[in-house]
């Protein structure tokens, strides 16, 4: 297969490596984007992490609250940032956000189909429909999740004018400002940090099995590294993997506003916990970043130009 710049540059941007790395990457695995990351990864020359979208889409995600128990986040997608700022467009998103949060849809093809919350002689799809012949632009209600707290509360955060939203679950016996205010913290971090697991327990066996393999492939393909006896390099693993867990397990993170700038999200709930005499632990948390993971596609003027030159 043909390897393309644009192919190089999407690879490079995904995982930081060189162009040239980049570039055999590719051709080791055929054009394969998702292969040729695996493969970076394991000649340690890409992130353990890639980021979290190829090519961001525009639009906005936006939460609603019902009550200290129920709430929901919605992605919203539209063609261009203009129309993302767009006041109709905005209020169209909220009111999916609305009825999110009172829906009882399984999925997003029976939310689609439920009555709309502020017409009921139609319903949501051919709400959206009428948007975009209103807007001009090709709209997408792209996802939506409802939580719900059976014990303690849920807070929401939104960053970046609508760029992230974010839902937090708590378990507490104690729901006032204080913890309000404690678990808004925690959902500013969320939306900052990107953690993928609130704890440890939550991790399969696989994802750990799978780490491991990156990690002692990158070790075996270090001329230093490699040499090393094997129990040394089994703790080097060992060490790695507890240094990933920090990173993607919100209780383990550090802290961001913590003053010494040691304090975990874990240490910090703790703390909290003892100021209002009641334990506050996060069951789940929910995470919407407008357009991750969404290919858009990238327009060439001059090769658009010379195609139709060539017809």
């Amino acid at each position: 297969m043909a390897i393309s710049a644009s192919m190089v540059k999407e690879l490079r941007e995904l995982t930081g490596a060189g162009m040239m790395d980049c570039k055999k990457a590719l051709t080791e695995t055929d054009g394969d984007m998702d292969a040729a990351v695996e493969f970076l990864r394991k000649n340690g020359q890409a992130k353990a992490e890639k980021k979290s979208g190829r090519v961001a889409a525009e639009g906005l995600c936006a939460v609603e609250l019902k009550d200290d128990q129920t709430a929901a986040v919605v992605e919203v997608n539209s063609e261009t940032d203009f129309v993302a700022k767009n006041e109709k467009f905005q209020n169209f998103v909220k009111a999916v956000a609305v009825q999110a949060v009172n829906s009882d849809a399984a999925d997003l093809d029976a939310f689609m189909a439920e009555a709309w919350n502020e017409d009921t002689s139609k319903t949501v799809k051919e709400e959206l429909v009428e948007k975009v012949a209103t807007i001009g632009e090709n709209l997408t209600i792209r996802r939506f999740e409802k939580v719900t707290a059976d014990n303690g509360c849920v807070v929401s955060y939104v960053h970046g004018g609508g760029r992230i939203g974010v839902l937090v679950v708590a378990q507490t016996a104690t729901v006032n400002d204080t913890v309000k205010e404690a678990l808004t913290n925690v959902a500013m971090q969320i939306a900052a940090m990107n953690p993928k697991f609130v704890d440890r327990s939550e991790i399969s066996e696989e994802y750990i099995k799978h780490e491991e393999e990156i990690l002692l492939a990158q070790i075996k393909n270090d001329p230093k590294e490699s040499q090393k006896p094997e129990k040394v390099i089994e703790g080097m693993i060992k060490g790695r993997i507890n240094k990933e867990m920090k990173e993607i397990c919100l209780v383990d993170q550090v802290y961001v506003k913590a003053e010494d700038g040691k304090q975990t999200v874990g240490k910090y709930l703790e703390q909290v916990s003892k100021e209002v005499g009641a334990d506050v632990k996060v069951e789940k948390f929910v995470r919407f970043e407008t357009g991750e993971g969404i290919e858009k596609k990238e327009e060439d003027f001059a090769a658009e130009v010379a195609a139709q030159m060539n017809m």
